[in-house]
């Protein structure tokens, strides 16, 4: 097949995917808002555990063990358990803080915690993951990242390139999947490109600028106050709700959808790397960490285009009514869509402002 037609099947393929196929897009992005708004609204919230170990000399470490707390305000019953071996030299003191309960105490082993074990008890059946940070004498940071799947690790004191950078990747991976508001910006921005070459364009300047502020951040250059940043986000898909609801092909958002693309994605950048701050930098890999948790990013929000625009097609051929009396139809039920789309994120908005 030579290049002409390989170009005339690429625009063909390309125009299936505005306006009709998009409309049907538009129903499926409503329907995973609904969901969203479901489970932040109505399930409890929970933020995940936090543990870190700070080596104090060879055989003794300082703990602090931060538990989330439930919007009813119960602490989950987690535990964390060393090897017998272990033992607590400073008694175990409680206090809360914020939304979570923190307790310090102090260990000791007599030949150190590389090689032996440390165990979360109740992970398996609660609906949160634990963050683990070492933080060792000689300035390298380890981590871990636990689960209901993973309830335990080992200390391996110095980890390997493989180690961090499958961490990393899974984390970045797992976190855009997790972060819901900007799955749902980036399904409006899909939306508003209407077309495979302008969602390339679209979706290449969000992910530039983002892979830009987060690196920035993780390295301690730029630093703006998360709140802010977290609001800022939710507001960002308010305002392509509006853009979608008033759909004006005039304008800059519709004419040239990178360039909002972009810039919000400077804003988004921020909100991943507060993500990655909760479980820092491995010292001794730093531009290895960071790469790996910007590819799972990415992997992730890849993922994510590819079952939506593969969905949306499976709708079109599933919806193959043409009548054109529907048009009005559909352009109604993209303005209440939208609307939609709105409210639910102002609602975020507000949640979030009421956090500073």
């Amino acid at each position: 097949m030579n290049s002409v037609n390989l170009n005339l099947g690429f625009q063909s393929f390309s125009r299936q995917l505005s306006p009709k196929l998009f409309s049907r897009f538009f129903t499926l992005v409503l329907l995973i808002s609904s969901l969203i708004f479901s489970f932040s609204v109505f399930a409890d919230e929970y933020r995940p555990a936090y543990l870190a170990l700070k080596q104090t000399t060879e055989n003794t470490f300082d703990v602090v063990w931060k538990l989330p707390s439930t919007k009813q305000n119960q602490v989950l019953n987690l535990q964390v358990q060393f090897t017998p071996k272990v033992k607590l030299i400073k008694p175990k003191s409680i206090r809360p803080a914020g939304t979570a309960t923190i307790e310090q105490f102090s260990i000791e082993s007599e030949k150190g915690l590389i090689g032996s074990d440390i165990t979360i008890s109740g992970l398996k059946n609660a609906p949160t993951e634990v963050l683990v940070r070492i933080q060792w004498l000689s300035g390298v940071t380890e981590t871990a990242r636990l689960d209901a799947n993973k309830t335990e690790f080992t200390v391996v004191g110095t980890p390997s390139f493989l180690y961090v950078v499958k961490t990393y990747l899974t984390f970045g991976f797992e976190h855009i999947l997790e972060g819901f508001d900007h799955l749902l910006f980036v399904a409006c921005l899909i939306f508003i490109a209407g077309t495979w070459r302008r969602i390339l364009i679209t979706i290449t300047g969000f992910t530039v600028a983002h892979s830009i502020t987060l690196t920035l951040s993780a390295l301690g250059l730029v630093r703006l106050p998360i709140v802010a940043i977290e609001s800022v986000i939710a507001l960002s898909i308010v305002f392509l709700a509006r853009e979608i609801m008033i759909k004006n092909d005039q304008t800059l958002t519709w004419r040239f959808p990178i360039a909002v693309s972009a810039s919000f994605g400077l804003l988004h950048g921020f909100g991943f790397a507060s993500a990655l701050s909760e479980i820092g930098l491995p010292q001794t890999e730093i531009p290895a960490a960071l790469l790996a948790f910007n590819i799972g990013v990415e992997l992730g929000q890849i993922a994510f285009v590819t079952v939506l625009l593969l969905s949306a097609k499976l709708i079109n051929k599933i919806w193959l009514s043409t009548k054109a009396d529907h048009i009005v139809k559909i352009k109604k039920f993209e303005q209440v869509g939208a609307l939609a789309i709105g409210v639910i994120s102002m609602y975020w908005v507000i949640e979030r402002i009421s956090g500073f």
